[in-house]
């Protein structure tokens, strides 16, 4: 709670999640008691800083975020302010109804939070801004005044207000800026004239949590076009789509969205162009939404363009937009890029002639930016690469600040256009006001909190917009030791903390937000401290050290962690890439060197160790695991739950069935003389020379499910490759990774290096079968030996299974086998590996169906830990379980992680296969353990 989405850090007293208005009433008849200032907060996904505040933070998403009714008559809804803008439009969906404006945050915002700071969204050229939309509002002042404001003096003013407008008629109608449909800055005070109906709720958007609390809200729904069409628009660069933008507004589009190419990493699928509008038209059919979109492409001075009506490809189009916030923060060189000046608006027609000098105000200041947003209202978003991490950095932050303050205001504009003033702004607002006005907004904000005790520093008597900046308590870059090398923040463990900007895509509560991974605590116990987001903050405190001030030692950043499930979900699914299963094992290694660890880093993260050592005596073992009093006694022993089954070993491993029965002729390892390859000559399909593929096998493969491996070869070798194994042990180190013994792993990793050398100087494709092993492979490996090139090549030569035959078999067909499945696409494969090549097999396959998203909750070691089981379950239950039972016994299961076949298999009581498992089978091969 030290941090919202901005540049700024302001730590509390303390935090309180009231249950209702009465608990809100409540808390601040204390802090009104005590004399502690009191911030409102929703998702804390403000980009001004507004959201940050000393005293007592009021979290209102843990209790208070009901919808509370929908009306599909009047067209009205009733919600909390902790209610997340998606739940209610998923409730007013249901009647053909929307809440229009919409922030790229929509999975995570709250109402409250919108309300706040007037937000508008995408659609806010069709239905307005937040302020439009609202109707009634229920608040509590920090006097303990309990109001309901909407139009007129007789709804809820307090007193002194209806004096204070009336004795300043002159200078409300005379002192803000005409013809901008995105004017956020500063207080709605022109909202409580008499000709535009004294609309006390109006006027009490966009006011930052300074004039009171919210507890409940009526708002305004739409209808929403039961179709839509997306137009996409090529120009020649942000200018030319940006003067464009203004004349595509008479067709009543319901977007006018702009982005220029050094936003888009990839425009693949993009009309030819340097910068592009997204134009987006509804119809009550899908060939009207068409026909709106292709007059509006026709009547478009374009370069190119095209009309998609696609759902799936309008979704893909948009991420591209929504993530922006997230992209954005780094430049194509992969430095930081910052808000600060992130989303002023001008008139529209206006918008071209502004960013081209705004991008010479860039130029002149030495600094660079990626300006896109809302052109058809004229507002643009942009992150910015300031140095806020050094005195003359900073300094020019500051002198760009109130340079393009008066440039904004030159153009008629203002200085925020939808996340509000904040502080990031608030000190400005003489530039585009003047004093007089700015001094009246001091007087409003008087009469509602003659205290000053809400959200003090924000809007009436800011604090500087170069104070409280989150970056000057890190320590400066090559200060902290670490084991990992973060090559994509300069090997500084500070910068990968850095990359979380506060967005909050890890908030996203549910499977209905959409298919990724990350992140699975959060989705299980919606508590902030188990995000991404807020454990990156609680590593941003333990590198501050004023908050959290025992270091690496640090027993919160340790319980925080502790539910992190190692999936990399974030690695992907984060729009900046924050990577927390690597912060995990970064943290676990530096907080118990030198101290005895938990049992299960012990037992499951020398995992390879004990089941090598066991392997001789897995048919004693397993039936000593049948005896519940010696199976409970080992889990206690070895810190595992006692909700868990203990997996049987397999009574031969993988590698003792190859010697005995596998390939024909000399089959020992490093061997390659399987189907019709022979050494030195390569495979049929083959994109390479060589001896063929090597199969790696890995420890689960090896030790626990050897008929994937054995399924692996049967296919492999109808395909026309030759396999070998590698010629002696290997082990990618994985489950000392995941338990931050990272010494013991680079030590494995070396051995194993060692290994593989032969097999790496002869450039032979690796085949690994678990998507977590193939994922250790591809980055922890080179993460923690990066000074040897051999762990780059080791990394380069990884290929899942499904990609080795698409690959170096091409021409081979699989067999049909026309089957519905369900299962889980392995989070580490989601995360790293990508699972494209696996979709095609499939298809080729006539295996039919989409696997879940999620993470199966098991995560290696994570599900099998005491004190993780109901947790594990939850995450379970989000995405895979669900699908399961949804598809039907008749389904087959498909899951190419152990983990997520054990996990499948302990909570359903069915059995998961690898893909392997299955092309052999319908090869005709049985390939039970």
């Amino acid at each position: 709670m030290t941090m919202d989405a901005s540049n700024y850090r302001r730590v509390p007293d303390g935090v309180v999640a009231p249950r209702d208005a009465a608990d809100v009433a409540a808390a601040l008849a204390v802090c009104r008691a005590h004399g502690v200032p009191v911030v409102p907060r929703g998702a804390g996904t403000s980009i001004a800083g507004q959201a940050t505040g000393t005293g007592v933070v009021l979290d209102f998403t843990r209790h208070m975020g009901a919808v509370v009714s929908v009306d599909p008559q009047a067209r009205t809804a009733v919600v909390q302010p902790g209610a997340v803008l998606d739940r209610l439009r998923d409730a007013a969906g249901r009647h053909g109804l929307t809440f229009g404006p919409d922030p790229s945050t929509h999975s995570r915002c709250t109402l409250g939070g919108m309300i706040g700071n007037n937000a508008c969204g995408a659609h806010s050229v069709a239905w307005g801004t937040t302020a439009d939309n609202v109707r009634e509002l229920s608040v509590v002042t920090y006097g303990g005044a309990e109001l309901r404001l909407g139009q007129g003096w007789g709804n809820g003013a307090p007193a002194g207000l209806r004096e204070l407008v009336d004795g300043s008629l002159a200078l409300l109608r005379t002192g803000f800026p005409a013809g901008l449909p995105r004017r956020i800055s500063g207080y709605a005070l022109d909202a409580l004239l008499p000709e535009r109906g004294v609309d006390l709720a109006r006027a009490f958007c966009g006011s930052e949590g300074t004039l009171a609390v919210l507890t409940e809200a009526t708002v305004r729904l739409v209808e929403s076009p039961p179709a839509r069409a997306l137009a996409v628009l090529g120009y020649a660069d942000e200018s030319a789509a940006a003067e464009a933008a203004a004349g595509l507004l008479p067709h009543r589009p319901l977007t006018v969205e702009g982005m220029a190419q050094d936003l888009v990493r990839d425009a693949g699928g993009l009309p030819k162009g340097g910068a592009w509008l997204f134009v987006e038209t509804g119809g009550g059919t899908a060939g009207e939404a068409r026909a709106r979109a292709e007059e509006i492409v026709r009547a478009a001075d374009a370069l190119d363009g095209t009309v998609v009506t696609d759902p799936a490809g309008q979704r893909a189009l948009w991420r591209v937009r929504e993530d922006a916030a997230g992209t954005a923060t780094r430049m194509p060189d992969g430095s930081e890029a910052w808000p600060g000046w992130e989303d002023c608006a001008v008139p529209p027609a206006r918008l071209g002639a502004y960013l081209r000098d705004f991008r010479a105000l860039l130029t002149e200041h030495g600094l660079r930016g990626t300006p896109y947003g809302h052109f058809g209202d004229g507002c643009i978003h942009v992150r910015i690469d300031f140095d806020l991490l050094g005195e003359e950095g900073v300094r020019r932050f500051r002198s760009f600040s109130e340079a393009v303050a008066a440039l904004v205001v030159a153009h008629g504009g203002s200085l925020s256009g939808e996340h509000g003033d904040g502080q990031a702004r608030a000190e400005l607002l003489p530039r585009m006001y003047g004093d007089e006005l700015v001094g009246l907004f001091g007087r409003f904000k008087d009469v509602w909190d003659p205290a000053g005790g809400l959200n003090p520093g924000m809007l009436a008597r800011p604090a500087r917009l170069d104070e409280n900046l989150r970056f000057t308590v890190l320590p400066r870059a090559g200060a902290v030791d670490t084991a990992f090398g973060y090559p994509d923040d300069r090997g500084d463990f500070a910068g990968a903390v850095r990359r979380c900007v506060g967005v909050a895509k890890c908030r996203v509560d549910g499977p209905s937000q959409g298919p990724g991974v990350m992140c699975p605590s959060y989705r299980a116990t919606g508590e902030e401290q188990h995000s991404t987001r807020g454990r990156a903050r609680l590593l941003h405190e333990m590198l501050a050290g004023e908050v959290v001030t025992d270091g690496w030692r640090s027993r919160e950043v340790r319980d925080a962690l502790d539910l992190c499930l190692s999936c990399k979900g974030c690695r992907s699914d984060c729009p900046v890439g924050v990577d927390m299963a690597t912060y995990k094992a970064e943290f676990l290694h530096h907080h118990y060197a030198g101290r005895v660890r938990p049992a299960a880093h012990y037992a499951m993260g020398r995992l390879p160790v004990w089941l090598r050592a066991a392997a001789p005596a897995a048919r004693v073992l397993n039936a000593a695991a049948r005896v519940r009093p010696l199976a409970a006694l080992a889990k206690r022993a070895a810190g595992i739950a006692p909700e868990r089954d203990l997996p049987a070993l397999a009574a031969r491993s993988f590698t003792s069935w190859w010697r005995r029965e596998g390939p024909p002729g000399d089959a020992s390892p490093g061997s390659a003389t399987l189907g019709n390859a022979s050494p030195g000559s390569a495979p049929p399909g083959s994109a390479t020379s060589g001896t063929g593929l090597v199969l790696w096998p890995d420890t689960f493969t090896e030790y626990l499910s050897p008929s994937a491996g054995r399924a692996a070869v049967t296919v492999l070798g109808a395909a026309g490759l030759g396999v070998s194994l590698p010629p002696g042990r290997v082990c990618c180190g994985l489950t000392y990774v995941s338990t931050g013994q990272l010494d013991r792993a680079r030590t494995v990793m070396r051995r194993t290096l060692d290994t593989m050398a032969p097999v790496l100087d002869r450039g032979e494709p690796v085949v690994v079968l678990e998507p977590s092993c193939a994922a250790t492979l591809t980055t922890d490996l080179p993460e923690l030996l990066g000074d040897d090139p051999r762990a780059h090549r080791l990394a380069d030569s990884v290929r899942t299974f499904a990609r080795a035959l698409e690959e170096y078999a091409p021409t081979w067909t699989p067999p049909r086998l026309d089957r519905r499945v369900a299962g889980q696409t392995h989070c580490h494969q989601h995360a790293v590996l990508g699972d494209a090549a696996e979709r095609r097999l499939r298809a080729r396959a006539g295996l039919t169906g989409d696997l879940s998203g999620g993470c199966c909750g098991l995560a290696g070691n994570f599900g099998f830990e005491r004190g993780h089981y109901d947790v594990s379950v939850a995450c379970a239950e989000d995405q895979l379980l669900p699908s399961v039972r949804a598809a039907g016994e008749d389904a087959l299961l498909l899951a190419d992680g152990f983990s997520c076949r054990t996990q499948l298999e302990q909570l359903t009581g069915r059995r998961g296969r690898h893909l392997a498992e299955v092309l052999a089978e319908g090869l005709g091969e049985g390939l039970g353990d």
